[in-house]
């Protein structure tokens, strides 16, 4: 059985490149707001929003670790293809793609595997990635946004830290540092960063961060697949 785990970056695009119209839609709840002040502070706050919906952001980079080859790729995203290169903090092989071939790469590695690992997968990374992907006009290779309790094919290692929400959910870094893996966040860099790593064009940063997230996720599936899958399941 061939197992990936997956994980993606974002980041918007500017604002203004936006439609009034949109603009105007993602703005909307701040009108509500009387002070001047607050209502800009709620602007700026639902602009930086806008680099989590595939409508209003590009996908930047995608990091992949092949659990039973332990080994770690990440796509990123670069206006003209890049040479494969090797991150000296984690051992990842990274190349640059334009964001059309970026997703196109996804999926055909996705195609190639018989289960997809993720965390948060079902919130996020999955539907940004199937909407973006029809925006670009890809189709996708399978479906990760199918029956929410069958794991064989997307195992989202959220839904089965927290049992499906039955349970309070915590971050990556949170499980992470209570499960002593090493947290991505321990480099210095948070997903918070990620938009202002892209504007100053430091697309090795996000590739190395994106890598990290890739391998903690992986290890805190080992430990959830030897101690808390009772009943065997994959």
């Amino acid at each position: 059985m061939r197992r990936i785990v997956f994980d993606i970056e974002t980041a918007r695009y500017p604002f203004e490149d936006l439609a009034e119209s949109q603009q105007e839609y993602l703005l909307r709840p701040a009108q509500k707001e009387d002070d001047e002040e607050k209502r800009a502070e709620m602007e700026e706050e639902l602009k930086r929003f806008t680099s989590l919906y595939p409508f209003t952001a590009k996908l930047l980079a995608v990091g992949f670790l092949d659990v039973e080859k332990e080994k770690t790729y990440v796509y990123y995203h670069s206006e003209e293809p890049e040479e494969e290169w090797t991150a000296d903090s984690n051992g990842a092989v990274c190349k640059g793609l334009p964001e059309r071939d970026l997703i196109e790469s996804f999926w055909r590695v996705l195609g190639a595997v018989d289960q997809a690992i993720s965390f948060n997968g079902r919130g996020f990374d999955a539907p940004f990635l199937h909407l973006r992907s029809a925006m670009l006009r890809v189709k996708p290779t399978r479906q990760l946004m199918g029956y929410r309790y069958r794991t064989d094919d997307h195992l989202d290692l959220l839904e089965m830290l927290s049992y499906y929400g039955a349970f309070r959910r915590f971050n990556l870094d949170f499980y992470c540092r209570a499960f002593g893996v090493e947290s991505p966040k321990s480099h210095g860099v948070t997903g918070m960063d990620v938009p202002d790593l892209y504007e100053k064009g430091d697309m090795r940063t996000i590739a190395e961060y994106c890598a990290d997230d890739v391998i903690a996720t992986t290890e805190l599936y080992k430990i959830w697949n030897e101690y808390l899958n009772i009943g065997g399941r994959m």
